[in-house]
């Protein structure tokens, strides 16, 4: 399409729709992926409010030839929603459910429909939507139409073509159709319909009726046979079902406007069984044994999909690859004599299962779940932490002939020199498998293609399917004539033009596809000129590019089953503020493509204006992206040479203005409170919505014995002086006096230092303070923090010599030191000492204090985990500590609290940051028990509690302090 006519097509729709039209290259770049291989930018992305808006843009694309995309989540696999010319998102409006009967056991909902909240909507009523892809949390409804999804229950309740009742489908042509399941008779009637709906039908009657006996022969009812059009539901014997047979078209024939879909009643009890073997061929061979069964999942993993999860094999059967299968019933002891029936029939057809174990315990059988439910993220990379991908991952063949065809597949990795991480519905024969293709040369590219034909030839000579639940795509359909025959794939192009004669419907899936290697993602435009990266990607090679590319695309960013990820989107739900969105746009920015202004995109700093830096995906995403890390050099690269916003001058170098401001905290503080406030908020660029800390009297490094009979914080260098009263042959250790701690939370400080010398342990103190450098790096300043942290190495000479370990009361202090320090300047000396030596209280009082009993508190707990200790520093430690003070911490919440440091501050974010404290938060302290304890280590948390909700939360250091007998400590 000319440039001209589609910037045409995008001022028409900007003016027709109520919803938002993007075309923004950020937006363009965004929703060019989904999480397959493959990449088209699109011209525009069109945000409907309703289902009149699909209308307009339908009918406005149909006017001028421009192709027309639907996309739910973006979580395909294959290449199955990106397209060249208008991307349309249900997800962000077009997401009611419109009706649950539970007489009927029906939902009727719309295409943009979370699955997770259609179950969570149906669940009151003891029933769900039988298939459940593993990214349930994020995909939608209408994308799973679209590819038939499956998932792990598919071998019990089917697939989603099989529990679709009826949809209500727009035709490019403004035709509405509300197809279902008929009879002859219905049928017959269907057929003396006027207008454009009776063609569709007669069209539909001429084209089965041609090729029945082709289909029937050639498009046998396999489960699993999810490639091409399922044509054959027109059959008579299928039931003619129009709206069955338009399931898996991957929007090539019509868009759905909504779906009445059908729910199934799960049994009251389930019970895990998992079976262990030598290898997944093994595994694959008793499969139509435990068919006979009945189960309700297959599941199959191996061993090498268990190491890139970093899992221990504790409690799991012995072997190499497992089968997790899952068996129901009415009571208990039902579903348990089903479990040991299987087991016997297991021994009496292979002389013995290898290995076996029975999991009742719902919190085991959940984590073993987790790990198969993250596979398709977790399996990007081998053990190795080499790049595998998608391309050959949705193969199926039928269950009896699975355990011949791995074997075989195995060979022909090998021949290639290929490894595999393998995982999938082994009760259905479908195997995922991400392989380590290189994608990046044309040697690599060529060795791809050539293995995939290979594979598609061998799974169709063990009866199976290209793909049997992801789709075909831009990964498989120029595959489909290694498949089926000439007269099938015609009659695939004719059902497609009968619902859409000019073919503007995602183009060039199934019909008339490009070569598989045509559209590959990371094929760059050419060389890049853009300046070295300034931080070191240690888990990457040290590459940038490397580093962007860990996300693939699978979303799990875009929902709420994370920790902490993604608290931006959680309140926007808008692609940009999420990972994948940010990543997204960035792996545009490094391979020189869709976002020309490279480091200087403003969109790209928009998308990154409102991540926390919460680290949560460093930790939640199967993946490991670090969007905090990649923000931090978007900053340094974007400003480089340049004025920076002013919260990067006010906030970014708090530790010098706090030292400043400590020779004369009350006059910084009678300012800061006076009417001069709104005037200091603007020219530190500080959101006029919050109130300015204040600084403490005394910074904790300067403090003198307190009344309450506290000691001065010891300042030597060199050998830790030796607390009086106290054994000389306890461990010594480092308190890191933080920016904050030290300037406006000293109480936190002097309350740590009491605790561990209670504990016995010797402190020292480093003369002169220290600095992580965690507010140079948050905003990108990384000289700054790399001279930070080099100050901080020649204070620590001593400590660093003695191998003292250094207590960092501040998680997001003790989170840079562990992890951002590493990137900041390199694998050191110094940072490797950092990242096995700083600890948090309750790690030191664990380790160091063994014996140590804390003072008895008989409370509840309620407040916040901050996101650095839920991504980075781990919060056991401190669960272990709570419970043994007989501090109950179930209240604790976990995700961010919103403040985040400097986030919450700048100018523009303190709507976004009080809304992230509303998901959980703020919630949480509202509904407190009587007599709770509320506490928050972060000082972001306190403060955002303090401003939020007039609660003054304490560190727990402060909690146990207060708690201590007088004079200890």
């Amino acid at each position: 399409m000319p440039e001209s006519s589609g910037a045409g097509v995008v001022t028409a729709l900007s003016a027709r729709l109520n919803g938002e039209v993007d075309a923004r290259p950020g937006t363009r770049a965004m929703y060019g992926a989904d999480a397959s291989n493959y990449r088209r930018i699109p011209l525009a992305v069109v945000f409907p409010r309703d289902t009149e808006d699909i209308a307009t843009a339908v009918s406005l694309c149909a006017e001028t030839g421009t192709p027309l995309t639907m996309r739910g989540g973006g979580t395909s696999v294959a290449g199955n929603a990106i397209g060249p010319g208008i991307v349309v998102d249900t997800s962000r409006h077009v997401n009611r459910i419109l009706e649950v009967d539970s007489e009927a056991r029906t939902a009727r909902v719309e295409p943009g429909v979370v699955l997770a909240d259609l179950q969570r909507a149906v669940l009151p009523h003891g029933l769900r939507f039988g298939p459940d892809p593993s990214t349930i949390s994020r995909c939608t409804v209408g994308g799973m139409i679209g590819n038939n999804a499956c998932g792990n229950h598919s071998v019990a309740w089917g697939t989603t073509a099989d529990n679709v009742h009826r949809l209500t489908v727009l035709t490019p042509s403004g035709t509405v159709l509300r197809p279902g399941e008929y009879s002859a008779e219905q049928w017959s009637r269907q057929l003396d319909l006027a207008g454009d709906e009776g063609d569709i039908y007669r069209e539909l009657d001429r084209l089965e009726q041609a090729n029945r006996g082709l289909w029937r022969q050639e498009l046998a009812a396999f489960s699993r046979r999810v490639s091409g059009y399922g044509v054959d539901r027109l059959l008579p014997e299928r039931g003619r079902s129009v709206a069955k047979a338009l399931v898996g078209t991957e929007g090539t024939c019509g868009v759905v406007l909504d779906a009445t879909v059908g729910l199934v009643q799960p049994p009251r009890h389930q019970i895990l069984v998992v079976l262990g073997f030598s290898d997944d061929a093994g595994a694959a061979d008793v499969v139509p044994v435990i068919l006979s069964h009945g189960p309700l999942t297959v599941e199959g993993l191996d061993s090498e999909l268990l190491a890139v999860a970093g899992a221990s094999r504790e409690g799991l059967p012995a072997g190499d690859a497992w089968l997790f299968v899952e068996l129901g019933g009415d009571t208990a002891d039902d579903a348990r004599r089903r479990a040991e029936d299987m087991l016997r029939d297991l021994g009496r057809a292979w002389g013995a299962a290898e290995s076996s174990l029975i999991v009742v315990d719902q919190r085991r059988r959940a984590a073993l779940w987790r790990i198969r439910k993250d596979g398709a993220g977790l399996a990007t990379r081998d053990a190795a932490g080499r790049e595998a991908w998608p391309g050959w991952e949705d193969a199926a063949v039928p269950p009896a002939n699975l355990g011949a065809y791995l074997r075989q597949f195995r060979s022909l990795l090998s021949n290639y020199g290929l490894r595999g991480l393998s995982y999938g519905h082994f009760g259905e024969g479908c195997i995922h498998v991400r392989i380590n293709f290189d994608l990046l040369s044309a040697g690599g590219v060529a060795r791809f293609r050539s293995f995939v034909e290979d594979a598609a030839d061998l799974v169709v000579a063990h009866g199976g399917s290209l793909s049997g639940e992801h789709g075909d795509g831009l990964a498989r359909s120029a595959l489909l004539s290694r498949m089926y025959s000439p007269g099938v794939i015609r009659s695939f192009a004719e059902f497609a033009r009968i619902f859409d004669p000019a073919g503007i419907l995602n183009p060039g899936i199934v019909v008339d596809p490009p070569d598989i290697d045509q559209h590959l993602r990371y094929r760059s435009a050419g060389p890049i000129d853009l300046p070295a990266p300034r931080l070191h990607y240690p888990d990457d090679d040290g590459d940038l590019t490397r580093a962007v590319r860990r996300c693939v695309g699978i979303g799990k960013c875009r929902s709420g089953d994370g920790a902490v990820m993604c608290p931006s989107w959680l309140v926007t739900a808008e692609e940009k503020h999420s990972t994948r969105g940010r990543a997204r746009i960035l792996q545009e920015i490094v391979s020189g493509q869709a976002v020309p202004d490279g480091w200087r995109s403003e969109d790209a700093r928009e998308a990154l204006d409102l991540c926390l830096s919460c680290k949560g995906c460093a930790s939640d995403c199967p993946v490991g992206v670090d969007m905090a890390v990649y923000k931090a050099e978007f900053l340094h690269q974007h400003y480089r040479r340049r004025i920076r916003p002013l919260a990067h001058y006010s906030l970014g170098w708090l530790p010098v203005l706090a030292r400043i401001a400590t020779h004369m905290p009350r006059i910084v503080n009678a300012v800061a409170s006076s009417r001069l406030q709104p005037v200091l908020k603007r020219l530190g660029g500080i959101d006029r919505a919050r109130a300015i800390p204040r600084f403490a009297r005394r910074s904790f490094l300067s403090a003198r014995p307190s009344a309450s009979g506290g000691r001065p914080a010891r300042r030597a260098s060199g050998e830790a002086p030796t607390s009086a009263g106290s054994p000389t042959n306890t461990r010594k250790v480092v308190l890191w006096p933080d920016t904050l701690g030290n300037y406006l939370a000293p109480e936190v400080l002097h309350a740590g230092l009491r605790v561990l010398e209670a504990a016995g342990l010797e402190v020292h103190v480093p003369r002169g303070g220290v600095c992580c450098g965690l507010t140079w790096f948050s905003t990108g300043q990384l000289g700054m923090a790399a001279s930070a942290l080099r100050r901080s190495e020649k204070a620590l000479d001593a400590p660093r010599s003695h191998g003292w370990p250094i207590v960092v009361l501040e998680p997001s202090c003790a989170a840079m030191l562990r992890s951002e320090a590493t990137a900041v300047l390199g694998d050191t000396g110094f940072t490797r000492y950092l990242r096995s030596h700083v600890v948090t209280l309750a790690e030191a009082l664990e380790r160091f204090a063994p014996e140590w009993a804390p003072p008895s508190i008989s409370a509840p707990a309620t407040g916040q985990v901050h996101c650095h200790q839920s991504s980075v520093l781990g919060f056991e430690a401190d669960q272990r500590l709570m419970a043994h003070a007989g501090i109950d911490p179930r209240g604790m919440q976990d995700g961010c609290c919103g403040l985040a440091g400097n986030f919450g501050f700048e100018d523009g974010h303190a709507q976004i940051s009080a809304g992230i404290a509303g998901l959980k938060l703020l919630p949480a302290v509202e509904s407190a028990p009587a007599g709770a304890v509320y506490v928050a280590d972060g000082f972001s948390c306190r403060t955002q509690l303090a401003q939020l909700a007039g609660i003054r939360a304490r560190h727990l250091a402060e909690v146990l302090a207060a708690h201590l007998p007088p004079g200890e400590g």
